[in-house]
């Protein structure tokens, strides 16, 4: 009898001692995430149920859950938090789509697709701030391309003050982000494309199924983990976006594109009010928490409808 036949006798007669090994092996991991994490958000949990702003000359006095009430009547609070549920669900919808296509497009074989893969992954390599920069002179209403291209176009007779209005404000927000960003999505749907074995496309063309009946009983299925996982990380930058809405719009006009992490910006260094800012965070982080519990759930019924184990 082999050793590795030994070890597999072992590790099936005692599982539990894997697990422990496993939580072993991730314990420093764990720890080091605890010290970096845990202490801020324990400390906006804490502050949160402070008022420290001007009214009480910046000292922390406690007022219990007062601010979660003044949440509730915070119609700032509310549009943001509208503004970031509309700029999410559409940034993460464009990108999920388009990403697919790019990733089914850069799975294919052909000359060159090093480089082109290389050069698909520079957008969302570059440092937000700086696109956002470059997306402000686009959109500008004066001199900007985008408005030249339209205008020789005929779609246009004259510039349209992107930036100024809140609707097409947030429009030009979406597109900037998912400029960015598609290729990040695109990368993470390619990894599982190479995975899915190439024996079970043409078993199904044998049987006379159609490129898109494959695409559907197939790819899709077999995506789905890294499609929930794409979903997940990209929902969670797309919810605490603020170096392109900052920068681009600043929350203008009129708070139409004003997220809560910009919001929040505003009450801690604007207004000087820690105690509601810190409870805003801690909202937010809740939110987050929900949303990851949910996609969680949802890729454990993903990995077991495709037959994977924990």
């Amino acid at each position: 009898m082999t050793q590795s036949t030994l070890q597999q006798r072992d590790s099936r007669s005692d599982p539990y001692g894997n697990r422990r090994t496993g939580w072993l092996l991730v314990a420093p991991a764990l720890l080091l995430l605890a010290v970096v994490y845990a202490y801020p958000i324990l400390r906006a949990f804490w502050l949160g149920l402070f008022t420290q702003n001007l009214g009480t000359e910046l000292q922390p006095v406690f007022s219990g859950f007062e601010n979660l009430g003044r949440m509730t009547t915070d119609g700032r609070f509310w549009q943001s938090l509208g503004n970031t549920t509309v700029f999410t669900l559409s940034s993460l919808t464009l990108e999920l789509i388009l990403g697919m296509g790019m990733a089914l497009v850069l799975n294919q074989a052909f000359r060159g697709r090093g480089w082109v893969r290389t050069i698909a992954i520079l957008p969302w390599a570059l440092p937000t701030a700086l696109i956002a920069l470059g997306w402000v002179w686009i959109f500008n209403d004066q001199y900007g391309v985008w408005n030249d291209i339209l205008m020789r176009l005929g779609i246009l007779r004259s510039g349209v003050n992107w930036l100024g209005d809140p609707t097409l404000a947030m429009l030009a927000l979406i597109a900037a982000d998912v400029w960015k960003t598609t290729s990040f999505v695109a990368i993470l749907l390619l990894a599982g494309l190479q995975s899915i074995p190439q024996d079970l496309y043409e078993a199904h063309a044998m049987d006379g199924a159609t490129r898109w009946q494959s695409f559907r009983q197939i790819t899709l299925p077999l995506l789905m983990p890294q499609i929930v996982i794409a979903s997940l990380f990209r929902f969670a930058q797309a919810f605490g976006i603020f170096d392109l809405v900052q920068v681009m719009t600043g929350g203008g006009p009129a708070g139409a594109t004003e997220t809560v992490s910009v919001y929040i910006y505003a009450t801690v260094m604007r207004y000087l009010d820690f105690g509601y800012g810190a409870a805003l965070v801690v909202v937010t982080f809740l939110l987050l928490v929900a949303v990851v519990a949910i996609a969680t759930i949802l890729l454990a019924k993903a990995r077991s409808a495709t037959g994977e184990t924990r």
